[in-house]
């Protein structure tokens, strides 16, 4: 299952690589240490054996390891990679919602924001989280309209998050919660914080990606009214 067009191209463009560069059939990504997401190559086009090699070779001129991110039904991809020795990391799962389902309520004063750029406490926040800095490079580079999300729970900052609009499909990414304010609710608020700031700007969606081993968080976004709408793996040399 993949995502549909418009959705998979905000995935991309709210979440780019520092750069990258075509190999046959491959845009392979150079991350620039900000993780896998940024740091690996996916299918734009048909490809073949040579390209797989030109793709490995690109990932190591960089400095980086062998990695291609692959939708579950790209079974071709998936055995080929396998015949190699790639194995499955990290299953992902996209999931979206109608911008209307998270606004259908307001926010709770001085508990969510959506401002640019961010403030210190917001990268504090990132930083004590998997935010790193070069993660936080990432944000920074995507371009406008974007911004960054504060969540504020028993009067202080706890959370951060980073939401990017593409055409009229809005993107969540880099949601940090401090782990003594986790399961209170904040997330939520959050999120429609987001939904709320892109449906000013007309978007009509809202997407995010969510590990699916991180089963609090795939129940805490379904309880919005987000569903499933695609899912992968990254495939790289054992850990």
């Amino acid at each position: 299952m993949r995502p549909d067009p418009d959705l998979a191209a905000a995935f991309e463009a709210t979440w780019p690589a520092f750069e990258t560069v075509r190999c046959g059939g491959f845009l392979v990504g150079r991350g620039a240490g900000a993780g896998g997401r940024v740091s690996s190559a996916i299918a734009v086009g048909p490809w073949g054996d040579a390209d797989i090699d030109a793709a490995c070779a690109r990932h190591a001129a960089w400095g980086q390891p062998p990695l291609f991110r692959a939708w579950d039904d790209d079974t071709d991809l998936i055995a080929a990679l396998t015949a190699r020795g790639l194995g499955a990391h990290i299953p992902t799962q996209v999931m979206a919602a109608p911008i209307a389902a998270l606004t259908d309520r307001p926010i709770p004063p001085v508990t969510a924001f959506a401002i640019w750029p961010p403030l210190a406490i917001q990268r504090q926040i990132w930083g004590a989280g998997n935010i790193t800095p070069a993660r936080q490079a990432v944000i920074d580079r995507v371009p406008l309209p974007k911004a960054a999300l504060l969540g504020r729970i028993r009067d202080r900052a706890a959370g951060a998050g980073f939401v990017a609009l593409h055409d009229r499909t809005a993107m969540v990414h880099a949601v940090e919660v401090l782990p003594a304010f986790r399961r209170q609710g904040l997330a939520g608020w959050m999120m429609r914080q987001a939904a709320a700031w892109a449906q000013d700007l007309g978007a009509t969606r809202i997407g995010l990606a969510v590990s699916r081993a991180n089963t609090t968080a795939q129940a805490t976004y379904a309880s919005l009214g987000f569903t499933a709408a695609g899912s992968y793996a990254y495939y790289g040399p054992a850990a």
